[in-house]
């Protein structure tokens, strides 16, 4: 992609305004100026108000809620900039929307994750960088490069410089699908591993089993995941882990999508505190803040997205950034 640093552009949608300026300040780069107008009727319009040509181009962009104006924005910001004559436009997408929608399940279901990737590449991206997919196989559903960036290490970090507190510590996966990364962070934190059994029944349904593989009895519990919607699932668990006789539950997630009743549900006492990334800004919405208070801690993925663009920018390599990590789910 060329090695020339003031050869790159760095813009962000309109509802990721605050994690762009993160990035951006991380590596001690302007961001780059546009505006997007959202019209009575529904349309959106997005002007870029700097020379692009010849420029590589990234945008930040998480397809989180509103989903669909986010994605649509994505699409005619990457429209605007092929027109404009940008020379490489590269999609960084922290949380990638519809990854949930990753296979056909049932009869008669589409496979929208891999009807979103197909959109990405029609309106002209050239690579993506996304965070933390909610299955590693969406990667193949595209048909130009992805970069599969990992927040483990910077959760682990954490973790790390707060472990002597933690104490006797076991991770705990709330689904079969996680535990490789539960796994990995076990190790990480030299604590033991226990697993939930869970069924989903729909969108908003979940079916856990109270028995649990491991032992959680006088044990301070953490449980991981790539993130959390409503809640039901890591508030059902850690009623669980106590009602087995755990001291006290926390939960971390990279993409905090908080809908529904997950606020009120993460305010509840059975959890002492919620960690998350800001692939999706708390900034973004005060009510998360106002409800959580002390029991949130945000960590960034500014720095390491900063990273990522510049390591792309200058042709070296980005799986160099995660050697020796814990694994991607699935």
């Amino acid at each position: 992609m060329g090695n020339n640093g003031n050869g790159k552009k760095i813009f962000a949608g309109a509802n990721n305004l605050i994690l762009g300026e993160r990035v951006c300040e991380s590596i001690e780069f302007p961001l780059s100026d546009s505006v997007t107008e959202f019209f009575p009727d529904g349309e959106i319009l997005v002007r870029l108000r700097e020379d692009v040509r010849g420029k590589d181009c990234y945008i930040i962009v998480s397809t989180c809620n509103p989903v669909n104006d986010n994605l649509m924005e994505l699409y005619i910001f990457i429209d605007a900039l092929k027109r404009a004559s940008a020379r490489q436009v590269v999609a960084v997408m922290p949380y990638y929307g519809y990854g949930r929608q990753d296979r056909k399940d049932k009869g008669r279901t589409p496979i929208t994750a891999k009807l979103v990737a197909n959109q990405v590449v029609s309106a002209g991206a050239d690579r993506v960088v996304t965070v933390d997919l909610h299955a590693a196989q969406i990667q193949g559903f595209f048909d130009i490069p992805v970069d599969h960036l990992h927040s483990a290490p910077i959760f682990v970090n954490y973790f790390k410089s707060i472990r002597e507190e933690l104490g006797d510590l076991t991770l705990v996966s709330p689904d079969v699908g996680n535990v490789k990364v539960a796994e990995g962070y076990a190790n990480a934190l030299d604590a033991d591993l226990a697993i939930i059994n869970k069924r989903r029944k729909s969108g908003t349904e979940i079916d856990m089993d109270s028995q649990i593989i491991g032992e959680v009895a006088g044990k301070n519990i953490l449980m991981v995941d790539d993130m959390i919607s409503t809640a039901g699932t890591v508030c059902k668990a850690a009623e669980i882990c106590l009602d087995n006789g755990a001291k006290g539950v926390m939960v971390s997630a990279t993409h905090p999508l908080f809908v529904g009743e997950a606020i009120d549900r993460l305010s509840s006492p059975h959890i002492s505190k919620v960690i998350i990334s800001d692939t999706i800004p708390a900034a973004n919405r005060p009510d998360v803040i106002e409800h959580l208070g002390d029991k949130l801690v945000e960590l960034s993925i500014a720095p390491m997205l900063g990273e990522a663009i510049t390591r792309i920018h200058e042709d070296r390599s980005i799986s160099a950034l995660f050697e020796g990590t814990t694994g991607a789910k699935r």
